[in-house]
């Protein structure tokens, strides 16, 4: 087993000072009754603050519009009761000497007619347009999309003002954010739709009015994917050059990390080079990256969550020595924390004979 001591390593950004490089990377649990995050959610990442982990990223928080949520048992990020559930999580990981962030999430189009907290409302979309090309909506107004926009700058102000340390922006995986940058989803005439560049505008405004109400010094971190949940071989960008110029956006829109999303952190994403898509963010952009995708595990989640098959531990030599050349900054790790909330302190201590394995059934896991 190689040398584990560079993820152990310090990291610092604005004002965020990390004691090491490993996150909790955000999932999903739908734990909060009526959105509301509650004490067993405080002690869930209380534990993993305790346990070494250097940034807390929650699971999906959603923002101030109706069609945010398809589930009632999501944690909101605007309402009274919810912020005053997540102050007391960030108090509980803070006196764990943990870092944390919320993601501020918003569904899209994923969301089905009639689920979430409020069943009547319209789901948000660029065009009305589901995966496959059918118009199941109309396509929202240029006063929807700016009050899409202004609940992402609701959300960050909460979020400074309820002491968290950083703020990540959910771009990924087929939602609200993501939807806006592809192209079978986006058919927008304005200045939200046309060639790729011109997609990715929303995110970049999104980023900005998230940086509008975090305020200057505190880290934004953009989550996203080429891949989608709607289509698991969906691409953005297939080649580095396109990549450079959807990453320019969120560049010139003030993004500090950026948190890329894929399902294997092994693999490499374009031909003729190893570099994952951290590695490539981070050549292209030069900020911070954030790889993530079965650490620590020999299956991924897709595996696990739709085949239901069991995953076992794996080296981390490989994924040390990238980092360790520069590939990328940070390391989120999800299932295995899920299921072991002292992961990253057995891996600090040594102890990875101690590291259990992964079974579907504990996805849904109290711990």
């Amino acid at each position: 087993m190689s040398d584990l001591s560079p993820l152990f390593q310090p990291f610092s950004c604005k004002n965020l000072s990390l004691s090491n490089r490993i996150c909790m990377a955000p999932m999903t649990r739908g734990f909060s009754p009526n959105g509301i995050p509650g004490e067993n959610v405080a002690d869930y990442y209380a534990r993993r603050a305790e346990a070494d982990v250097g940034l807390i990223i929650t699971e999906g928080t959603t923002i101030d519009r109706p069609g945010a949520s398809d589930n009632p048992n999501y944690p909101n990020f605007h309402t009274d009761a919810a912020l005053s559930g997540w102050s007391n999580v960030v108090t509980k990981v803070h006196d764990n000497g943990g870092k944390i962030a919320p993601q501020l999430w918003h569904v899209g189009l994923t969301r089905k007619p009639g689920t979430g907290p409020h069943p009547d409302a319209n789901s948000d979309s660029p065009s009305g347009l589901t995966h496959t090309g059918k118009q199941v909506l109309p396509e929202p107004s240029d006063e929807d999309v700016a009050d899409m926009i202004a609940a992402y700058e609701k959300a960050g102000r909460d979020a400074a003002e309820t002491g968290f340390d950083c703020v990540e922006i959910h771009g990924a995986h087929g939602y609200l954010i993501d939807q806006f940058m592809w192209d079978v989803m986006n058919k927008r005439t304005d200045k939200y739709g046309g060639d790729m560049k011109d997609r990715a505008t929303f995110a970049g405004d999104v980023i900005k009015a998230v940086r509008r109400g975090v305020g200057p010094d505190v880290p934004i971190i953009l989550r996203y994917s080429q891949w989608k949940q709607q289509e698991y071989t969906a691409r953005l960008a297939d080649t580095p050059e396109k990549l450079e110029e959807l990453l320019g956006v969120f560049v010139d829109a003030g993004v500090d990390i950026l948190h890329c999303s894929t399902r294997r952190f092994w693999e490499p994403e374009f031909e003729g080079s190893d570099l994952n898509l951290a590695g490539w963010s981070k050549k292209l952009t030069g900020l911070p990256t954030i790889t993530v995708g079965s650490v620590g595990l020999n299956v991924d989640f897709i595996s696990t969550l739709v085949k239901q098959e069991s995953s076992g531990t794996a080296s981390l030599d490989d994924l040390v020595e990238r980092m360790d050349k520069g590939e990328f900054d940070l390391v989120a790790v999800g299932r295995a924390l899920l299921q072991d909330p002292e992961w990253a302190k057995k891996v600090k201590e040594g102890k990875m004979n101690e590291l259990g394995d992964y079974s579907p059934e504990a996805r849904n896991t109290l711990y």
